[in-house]
């Protein structure tokens, strides 16, 4: 075995510290940890089995949990579609070249590379249900923003009256997904429609475009926080992440992305690896205040972004940082709209409808298998890796700051703090089923835990990424 084929965290007790161990001892703790990955991917299948054989189970008794195939919201429908070549050479385009690619790249021509294969990887999957049905109408349904634009004809009022409309049995009141939704989301479509890019299609386009830019706000942090050698080693599992299915196309595409670079722009000001850091810690801030205006539990971002500052160890930007998350939250008051008291009609408007009637006992840890589908196998593996490095970097944290943690520590430390705000959403009861969609802000930033798994054996975690992706898009109809 090559020596390259061992991370770190493979050897001196999963940490990456401590004197080099003997070949024999390098080659036997890897064996180990390959060994104990496949056992979390299987562990991650088993989930995955119980949420679909217990979830047919009661859903055929009583039809409590609202989804016709769970634990994902779809219905079963084996089709073929314009996509289906797509998206089959992009899986293995992407598994045969992605690896070496990453490696050699220039990092900007890696991160245009890896904007163009996620589009791209989105755009064929979202295919596979034909350009109408998969594209341009996905936003146009009677639960999609784009069915209220007509009263959004005077933003102020609307916004002073947005709460009126948001529990079910007042008049007018909104389709789900806007009411499920601080304005902000309604707001962007309205505004496209505003300067001419109006319909189904182009804000399908929008979602897609935006959305798959969350790829390089990921790449770039990683980059600053652990280091360049892990986030082109992530690239490849971010690009054929099995969470665009959902992410074409769906609004929440586009949360990631903006929720992502609030991430992105607070690592690069926090690092000074940036020219202005003042204004990417302003314009971090401005985009996270904006992300809890697209979606109430975007707030649990705070988690990643409080991992940030800890890695790079300062609160420097901090004041800057809160200065533009001021922005949003100061407009949407002044233009009359509360935030937190559309939050609680919300949750009154979540229990008058499917979340009343799912029951949490299910969805508690169905909602993991979600993820687990959505993330995908490499992702688990990799968020095994980041439990087995945690400790030792959190150690050498405490002793010498986060800068003495390895690469793969200040990583796994990350992508923990992404898993503590998922968890943390999971338990809320706010989020029974359709987590594949709505969670993929948080899902993004298990993906790069990918890069601890041994170089030798990442095309096969790939595949182990894309075929799950590939029998969900073209067996199930997935999504609203």
């Amino acid at each position: 075995m090559k020596t390259e084929d061992v991370t770190p965290t493979d050897t001196a007790g999963g940490t990456g510290h401590g004197p080099p161990a003997p070949p024999d001892r390098t080659d036997d703790r890897a064996r180990r940890a390959g060994r104990a990955d496949l056992i979390a991917a299987a562990a991650g299948v088993l989930l995955v089995t119980a949420a679909v054989v217990v979830g047919h189970v009661i859903q055929n008794r009583d039809g409590s949990l609202r989804a016709q195939w769970p634990p994902l919201l779809a219905s079963w429908d084996p089709h073929l579609g314009p996509g289906t070549p797509a998206a089959l050479v992009m899986a293995v385009l992407v598994v045969a070249y992605g690896p070496p690619l990453a490696a050699r790249l220039p990092w900007r021509g890696l991160l245009a590379a890896a904007w163009a294969g996620s589009m791209a990887w989105v755009f064929s999957l979202a295919l596979i249900d034909g350009w109408h049905r998969g594209v341009a109408k996905r936003l146009t349904t009677k639960h999609e923003y784009l069915r209220v634009i007509d009263r959004f004809e005077d933003i102020p009022a609307t916004l002073r009256d947005f709460t009126n409309h948001i529990v079910i049995g007042e008049p007018g009141n909104w389709p789900a997904h806007v009411a499920g939704h601080p304005p902000g989301a309604t707001l962007t479509f309205v505004w496209l429609d505003r300067i001419g890019l109006g319909g189904g299609a182009w804000a399908a386009l929008w979602c897609v475009v935006v959305g798959s830019s969350a790829v390089l706000a990921a790449l770039i942090t990683v980059r600053v926080l652990a280091d360049e050698r892990l986030a082109r080693r992530a690239a490849p599992f971010l690009v054929l992440a099995p969470a665009a299915v959902w992410a074409g196309v769906s609004a929440d595409g586009y949360f990631t992305a903006v929720a992502a670079w609030s991430v992105a722009l607070l690592a690069l000001a926090a690092t000074r690896r940036v020219r202005f850091p003042a204004v990417a810690a302003v314009g971090g801030g401005l985009l996270f205040g904006w992300t809890c205006y697209l979606s109430y539990g975007l707030g649990l971002m705070a988690a990643v972004l409080l991992a940030v500052l800890v890695l790079a160890r300062t609160a420097r930007p901090v004041p800057l940082f809160l200065l533009g998350a001021l922005v949003a939250p100061v407009a949407f008051t002044l233009a009359g709209f509360n935030w937190w008291t559309a939050y609680h009609l919300l949750v009154e408007r979540y229990y008058q409808g499917a979340g009343g009637v799912r029951p949490y006992g299910y969805w508690v840890w169905a909602n993991l298998a979600c993820a687990t589908l959505a993330a995908g196998l490499a992702a688990v593996a990799g968020l095994r890796r980041s439990a087995v490095a945690a400790p030792g970097a959190v150690r050498a944290a405490l002793r010498r700051g986060p800068a003495a943690a390895s690469p793969e520590g200040r990583l796994a430390l990350l992508v923990l703090a992404a898993l503590a705000a998922l968890l943390a959403a999971d338990l809320s009861g706010m989020s029974k089923a359709e987590t594949e969609r709505i969670w993929q802000p948080f899902l993004l930033w298990l993906l790069p835990a990918a890069a601890l798994l041994p170089r030798r054996r990442v095309r096969y975690w790939l595949v182990a990424s894309a075929v799950p992706a590939l029998l969900i898009n073209h067996l199930l109809w997935t999504g609203w």
